[in-house]
């Protein structure tokens, strides 16, 4: 059976600690010291999907792979830029999954009224700078070791992709839930969808 692309939902959280878990412990993919807790995980997938998409892809059950935005900073003048991530489970890498949930996430971002996304990724990481650069990120710059994690001072390249073009006066961006039910959210997912192997 064909995957499908889908919002998280509570219920994703064991799931998805179990995709997550490996790029935090003994990894420094993620700069997290431990993995979190069911708890902890199905707490953050409330939070953001109060404002921002995290679809899952999902075949016969089984959560293969995940993505999210989340804001990119605090600050007012930040609201229309948001921080991107996408985790792959790792019996499911080069079968096109990343790209697929990317390329939903984006459409539904720009349907929301975001402009800019943004991703961190420890370097060096030559699959992650991969996926993001075919998505259309552009290098904008790195941290010098700006972290300490498995013995190490870790650098951190950060990318960013124009979701689409500036515009004055930018509209307040959207809810999740102001978008999901329509024309737009079903186009993001089905154009994701397309993506996917059998």
């Amino acid at each position: 059976m064909k995957p499908i692309l889908r919002m998280a939902t509570e219920r994703d959280a064991a799931a998805i600690c179990d995709i997550y878990a490996p790029f935090c412990d003994g990894s420094v993919t993620s700069f997290e010291a431990s993995a979190p807790s069911l708890e902890e995980m199905q707490s953050r997938i409330r939070k953001i999907t109060a404002q921002f998409p995290w679809l899952v892809c999902e075949r016969e059950g089984e959560v293969l792979g995940y993505a999210y935005a989340g804001a990119h900073r605090e600050r007012a003048a930040y609201r229309w830029a948001v921080d991107v991530a996408v985790y792959i489970g790792e019996r499911h890498h080069r079968m096109g999954i990343g790209r697929a949930l990317y390329t939903a996430l984006f459409r539904l971002l720009v349907a929301q009224g975001y402009f800019k996304a943004c991703a961190g990724i420890t370097l060096p990481n030559a699959a992650s700078v991969g996926l993001h650069e075919a998505m259309g990120f552009k290098l904008v710059g790195v941290y010098p070791g700006v972290g300490f994690k498995l013995g190490a001072w870790r650098d951190v390249g950060w990318w960013q992709l124009a979701l689409q073009p500036e515009r004055a006066n930018p509209p307040e961006p959207r809810y999740v839930r102001e978008v999901e039910s329509s024309a737009d959210w079903q186009n993001a997912l089905a154009a994701g969808a397309k993506l996917l192997q059998p």
